[in-house]
C-alpha cells in the first residue's frame, strides 16, 4: 500500500531514510540525508513546502519518498527503501506513483538528483525511463566535489 504522509508521519520517513541512506555514511562524501531531522522534515511537510509518499509492506512502512511540484515538473528526492525490502519492486512502484500523480496535476515531467557514482541508483532511474538531462559538479561541505546528474522523465498524457 502507498499512501501520502502526514506531518505525524514524519518519524517513519526519518527512520526509514536514514535507514536506507546508512549505506553511504563512510562515503568520502556522505549523503546530506544522513543529517536530516524528524524535525525539519515535519516542518517541510508542515508549511507545504514538500509532500511525502509511505510505502507500506505487509503492514510495516518500508519505503518512503519526498517530493515537491511547480507548475510543470514533479521533483522527488529521499527515495528510500529499507535494505531489508529491497529488491521487490517497491521503489519503482514508488516512481510510478509519483508519475501517475504528476500526470493527473497535469504535469509534463518527472525529475531527480542522483550522484553519479551511485551507479545502482542511475540504473534504477534509467530502467525506468529516465533519461540525464544535465550532469553538474556540486562541492560539498568538506570541499570535494560530487559529480550529480539529472534524470527526468517526460510523462505522456
Amino acid at each position: 500500500m502507498i499512501r501520502l504522509a502526514t506531518v505525524e508521519d514524519a518519524h517513519l520517513i526519518h527512520k526509514i531514510m536514514l535507514s536506507a541512506f546508512e549505506e553511504y555514511r563512510y562515503y568520502d562524501i556522505p549523503s546530506a540525508a544522513l543529517y536530516e531531522t524528524v524535525n525539519s522534515i515535519e516542518e517541510s511537510l508542515k508549511n507545504g513546502a514538500e509532500k511525502a509518499l509511505l510505502y507500506y509492506w505487509d503492514g510495516i512502512p518500508v519505503g518512503s519518498v519526498r517530493f515537491k511540484t511547480d507548475e510543470k515538473a514533479l521533483y522527488f528526492f529521499r527515495l528510500s527503501v529499507s535494505p531489508e525490502a529491497r529488491g521487490r519492486g517497491i521503489a519503482k512502484a514508488m516512481l510510478t506513483w509519483l508519475e501517475n500523480h504528476a500526470k493527473e496535476e497535469g504535469l509534463t515531467e518527472v525529475w531527480c538528483k542522483v550522484r553519479m557514482t551511485i551507479t545502482k541508483n542511475m540504473q534504477l532511474y534509467q530502467s525506468s525511463g529516465y533519461i540525464i538531462d544535465r550532469v553538474e559538479e556540486v562541492v560539498a561541505s568538506n570541499g570535494i566535489p560530487v559529480h550529480v546528474a539529472t534524470m527526468k522523465k517526460k510523462l505522456e498524457r
